[in-house]
């Protein structure tokens, strides 16, 4: 069957016509074979220039179109061309239904567009199959520009860098699944710790995400960026995997249909899918890493309007790890490269998650959406950073704990608008999350089972209510905007247990606009124009002893970019940015405290290029410079610790339905200044990865090498003060966990 380019982007690059007589058209497209709703797709009339894009039911209008039989089309990438004729009425809607057939995807189907410009960037589920993905916590690398850490052995959170910022475990980037608020506030390691290791990675679906504030309805911690991980409403097939490596690793995870197929041709959908996960990992000391997930979903469509999906989640974890090391105790013989100064460090965490959605369209076009959410979690942690730096006999371990109840409701109207001779689509939306967390402490321990003294202990509540207004408009065939304006109010109260339940409150608000436009001059360029205010909330146990002060800390960016097709089969994307931060945020672990550490700008490019190389071969390239800086401190001592200048990301994906597909990819980030004088230096890496598979009808075989040239490289690196046992004076260098070497594992999936 002939494909349709996804040129459909032209759509916004053709004139508005008014017409006498005139209809309207509305439907709903499923994919063909889960009969899941299709959101994303374009829908267009090519007689008329008249043109839509499906929402998040998969549900679509087209309006003003003129009487009489009419050819439609439907068009997303990964699926064939959908041409079918309606019959419109003058005065009337005429409502049809199109099913999807999947198909291979193609770089000469995209075509630059400035219809729906201000959607999000998706992630293909091909691509999160064929990458190399050792959990859920990985796919995030897929976002071009982001790298990430791991310095506690796989349990922990990891450490994320984007756009010159070190993120810690999630300061300056929102993330969500399915909605789900992922990043913590206020935890027990720090202010927006996001841990994403309860997503099983076979059930990603797909990932959303935008760099810098621009998103009406993103809130707290959307400086850096955001991403939302989508999950699979339908299985495509039951699949049981089973997964063998080095250093004692095993995995095993399988999704199971709880449906018949009568009953999932008509729209409805349940299914459970389980993980569990062991490895001594490859250090000196074992890691007895364990983790257990499980999953249940309902999906399906409750009448002709309406679909509500339903999760339910539990996730497990323990380990130990080996921890941050000096630089002096490998050069010196005492520990090795993969040892540990205190090997008693380690921890234990829970994540129990019930959400719920609800999707109702309106006779005139419009999509209610309701969600609630809620999620019991706990968290342990041990660690030592300093070794025997505060107490000379027993050693500085800390312990992090807290219980947290964490529930929440967003709830959006999205309804077609008509300004003068221009189309529009308006949203108004309000959602809140309440956190509820008790117990949070920091005390000063001795090999876990010890507490010597209590740093911090009490009870955090915390509230924030947002909402927002979003408008997109298409002012002509090739100019599109979109404004908006957020305004978050948040109140944080602390119990103290330390000062005899003492309770103290603070609240503030701020108020975050947002200006977007894109100009499309034909069908292989598009410029655009992204400014936007955003923030991040700072923990509630600084700002209520500062009365509210910094609680809201803003931050301003723009970014200045251009979409290029310049041949059939190369897309490049590229943007200059800029981002200003009211207020930086330095967490101090072990003293149970976020410094304040000044203003701060940004600047940089990103550049990427995805190319097809030939129908099965794809190639992709990521750039991405900055420039982060301290505004307040002299030149020289303005920079920003560990902050990237520069990564490059790329490789080559090989797909196809049956066969061999897979990929092989570099990762690498530039030497950066691990201090504020940069006199201390994180050394750079480069590191390669293959992932090769071997599939057919029922069954796949696949073989993922890390570091597949053994590189020794540092995975995260601080500069620490810190004294060993035998040492009379302190030192600061590079503390380090190193990085995977190399490491084999093979998999075995059933699908049935």
């Amino acid at each position: 069957m002939k494909r349709l380019p996804l040129l459909l982007l032209v759509l916004l690059a053709l004139p508005l016509f008014s017409f006498g007589q005139t209809g309207n058209l509305e439907g709903i497209v499923y994919d063909a074979e889960t009969k899941k709703p299709l959101a994303d797709a374009v829908i267009f009339i090519e007689k008329y220039n008249i043109g839509s894009s499906s929402d998040e039911a998969g549900r679509f209008r087209l309006r003003g179109i003129p009487e009489g039989e009419t050819t439609y089309m439907i068009a997303i990438l990964g699926y064939e061309m959908y041409a079918q004729k309606a019959i419109i009425t003058p005065g009337k809607t005429t409502k049809v239904t199109a099913n999807l057939v999947g198909s291979t995807v193609n770089l000469d189907e995209i075509v630059v567009h400035a219809f729906n410009a201000h959607n999000e960037q998706n992630i293909s589920k091909i691509d999160i199959k064929l990458r190399p993905v050792v959990n859920s916590q990985e796919i995030l690398r897929m976002v071009p520009g982001l790298f990430m850490g791991q310095h506690a052995g796989g349990g922990k959170a990891e450490q994320i860098f984007l756009r010159g910022f070190d993120i810690d475990h999630g300061t300056d980037i929102g993330l969500t699944v399915d909605g789900l608020p992922v990043n913590m506030v206020s935890h027990a390691h720090g202010q927006g710790y996001a841990d994403l290791h309860f997503v099983i990675p076979e059930l990603v679906e797909a990932v959303n995400f935008e760099k810098g504030p621009y998103h009406a309805n993103k809130g707290n911690f959307v400086t850096a960026g955001w991403v939302n991980f989508k999950t699979r409403d339908v299985l495509d097939r039951n699949f049981a995997k089973i997964e063998g490596g080095q250093y004692n690793t095993l995995r095993a995870v399988t999704g199971i249909n709880l449906l018949g197929q009568e009953l999932r041709k008509k729209g409805q959908s349940a299914y459970i899918a389980g993980e569990y996960s062991y490895s001594d990992s490859y250090f000196d000391a074992p890691q007895y890493f364990n983790r257990a997930n499980v999953q249940a979903r309902y999906s399906g469509e409750l009448s002709e309007n309406s679909r509500l999906s339903v999760t339910g989640s539990h996730f497990w974890s323990r380990w130990n790890h080996s921890g941050q090391i000096p630089d002096r105790a490998v050069e010196s013989g005492q520990i090795s490269f993969f040892g540990a100064i205190d090997d008693t460090e380690g921890g234990e965490t829970s994540r129990s998650n019930f959400n719920a959605q609800l999707l109702t369209q309106t006779s005139g076009g419009g999509l209610f959406k309701n969600q609630v959410f809620y999620s019991n979690y706990n968290f342990e942690l041990f660690s030592n950073f300093t070794f025997f730096l505060e107490d000379p006999i027993n050693g500085d371990q800390i312990r992090q704990k807290e219980g947290r109840s964490l529930f929440g409701y967003n709830g959006s109207y999205n309804f077609p608008t008509r300004i003068g001779n221009a189309n529009g689509n308006t949203t108004f939306g309000v959602q809140y999350r309440q956190d509820l967390v008790s117990d949070v402490e920091l005390s000063n321990t001795r090999n876990r089972s010890e507490i010597k003294n209590r740093i911090q202990y009490g009870n955090v509540q915390e509230s924030n209510l947002g909402v927002y207004a979003d408008e997109n408009i298409q002012f002509s065939r090739r100019f599109a905007m979109n404004i908006g304006l957020r305004y978050d109010f948040f109140t944080n109260a602390y119990t103290d247990h330390l000062q005899e339940g003492q309770k103290s409150s603070a609240s503030a608000g701020i108020l975050s606009p947002k200006l977007n436009l894109y100009y499309t001059p034909n069908d292989k360029f598009q410029f655009f124009l992204n400014t936007g205010r955003g923030f991040h909330s700072n923990d509630t146990r600084v700002v209520v002893p500062q009365n509210g002060k910094d609680i809201l800390p803003a931050a301003y960016g723009s970014d200045l970019g251009v979409i290029w097709k310049p041949f059939p089969r190369l897309f490049i994307n590229t943007a200059f940015w800029y981002l200003w931060l009211d207020q930086e945020f330095v967490y101090v672990g072990d003293g149970g405290v976020v410094e304040p550490s000044g203003r701060s700008q940004r600047y940089g490019i990103d550049f990427s290029a995805r190319y097809q190389v030939f129908d099965r071969l794809f190639a992709d390239l990521d750039l991405n410079w900055a420039n982060p800086r301290s505004v307040d401190d002299p030149d020289g001592e303005n920079y920003i610790p560990l902050a990237p200048r520069f990564t490059s990301v790329g490789g080559l994906t090989l797909v196809g339905p049956e066969g061999f597909n897979g990929s092989l990819r570099y990762r690498y980030l530039a030497t950066r200044p691990a201090n504020e004088d940069y006199s201390i230096s994180a050394n750079g890496y480069f590191v390669a990865d293959l992932q090769l598979n071997y599939t057919k009808k029922n069954w796949e075989i696949g073989l993922n090498l890390q570091n597949l040239l053994n590189t020794r490289w540092k995975e995260t690196q601080f500069a620490t003060e810190s004294r060993l046992f035998d040492e009379a004076e302190p030192v600061e260098e590079i503390h380090f966990t190193p990085g995977t070497p190399f490491f084999g594992r093979a998999s075995f999936t059933l699908f049935f």
